[in-house]
């Protein structure tokens, strides 16, 4: 093997000391292209704005990388680790204790990150034996906007794929093959302000946001438990209001709310038709005269879904020997964006760490997991591309 045990724990340790809170990825992604090019591997970094770039690299099997290409990919981007004082360890010194490594990021998803660029890296040095194309594609901003994966497909790096490996967090036991879609949005309801005593001089935008949701509730519950309406896999879309704020004292007609929402959509109910309920009912009130009703689109992204014994999941599951499960998610993932390619494709979502570890206070992610992972990919991909 390339790299000893020590090694692979020091290169993850090196990334999450990297603070890449929602923004920033660049420093991660130029660390990674070091340790790329050390080993004779070109890549390329892909700018989303300054101190944001995603990262590509190809390992090209036999016969010059002809047949698969296998996309495998993690984010650089981690959430912000709030108040330090509250961890145990330091959130980004990534510091070992009863075989635990912590830090934010650690779980999700740098220690995914770095098992997939170092078994790249192994695969490279032993031969790369198999054909077709392995790609790393490491993306910035999953966290807020899954926008390096929405990057990278729209200028073709996704193009031509015929499986993608996503390293979340699913712990060496489980592997996900589909996710719901994720259109997260605002609703601006804009009023004018007088006094509650003569609320006939003003435009109460409090109300009009009580009866665009009542509308739009409505139309929801009536598509989304419409027959063929449901996903076999995934159930049915949901939306969810979230935050509302607005209004400024008591004695006031509110002048300007603001509705926070995040639907969940499977592909029988999709975004597509979320946004659409949405904006025929803003027209439809708009059209009354009594304020101004504004979509804010923050995320639009669709589901993702393969099926649950594709020749991906199949090649996780042989390499292992324990049982691993294979579910589906309500969370969103970059998969989101990958899977806007034409075709179809295998999916698996399979990484080292705990879902439900991320994003908390102490942060870790098991060491043996970890460097367990490395193995299981040098096992899992060159078998799916062979």
């Amino acid at each position: 093997m390339t790299f000893t045990k020590e090694e692979k724990v020091e290169h993850l340790q090196n990334i999450i000391k990297i603070k890449s809170e929602n923004d920033h990825e660049e420093e991660v992604a130029k660390y990674i292209q070091a340790l790329l090019a050390e080993h004779g591997i070109d890549s390329e970094l892909v700018e989303y704005k300054p101190g944001r770039s995603s990262l590509v690299a190809d390992v090209k099997g036999q016969k010059d990388g002809q047949g698969k290409m296998l996309v495998v990919s993690g984010h650089l981007d981690v959430v912000a680790a709030g108040d330090e004082s509250e961890w145990t360890y330091p959130p980004f010194a990534a510091e070992i204790h009863d075989g635990k490594l912590y830090g934010r990021g650690a779980s999700d998803m740098k220690a995914g990150v770095m098992a997939l660029v170092l078994s790249a890296i192994e695969l490279k040095e032993a031969g790369a034996p198999f054909s077709g194309t392995l790609r790393l594609a490491l993306t910035v901003g999953e966290e807020i906007g899954m926008y390096g994966s929405k990057q990278l497909v729209e200028e073709g790096y996704a193009d031509g794929a015929s499986g993608f490996l996503i390293a979340e967090p699913s712990s060496t036991d489980l592997v996900i093959n589909a996710h719901k879609g994720s259109i997260q949005y605002e609703i601006i309801s804009k009023g004018k302000a007088a006094h509650s005593s003569m609320p006939e001089l003003g435009v109460d935008a409090l109300q009009l946001m009580v009866d665009y949701i009542n509308a739009t509730n409505k139309d929801f519950d009536a598509a989304f438990n419409a027959a063929g309406a449901e996903n076999e896999q995934l159930g049915r879309t949901i939306n969810v209001n979230t935050v509302i704020n607005g209004g400024t004292q008591i004695n006031s007609v509110a002048s300007k709310i603001v509705l926070k929402a995040n639907a969940r959509t499977v592909q029988e109910a999709g975004n597509d038709l979320v946004v659409k309920i949405i904006e025929d009912n803003i027209a439809k009130l708009n059209a009354e005269g009594r304020g101004e009703l504004e979509l804010n689109m923050l995320q639009n992204n669709p589901s993702a879904e393969s099926q649950p014994d594709n020749d991906l999941i199949k090649e996780i599951i042989a390499a292992n020997d324990k049982e691993v499960k294979v579910e589906v998610i309500m969370g969103a993932t970059d998969a989101s964006n990958f899977g806007r390619i034409d075709g179809d494709y295998d999916l698996a979502i399979y990484g080292p760490g705990e879902l439900g570890i991320s994003h908390q206070v102490d942060e870790h992610v098991e060491v043996d997991e970890y460097l367990l992972a490395i193995d299981l990919y040098n096992k899992i991909i060159p078998n799916y591309l062979s």
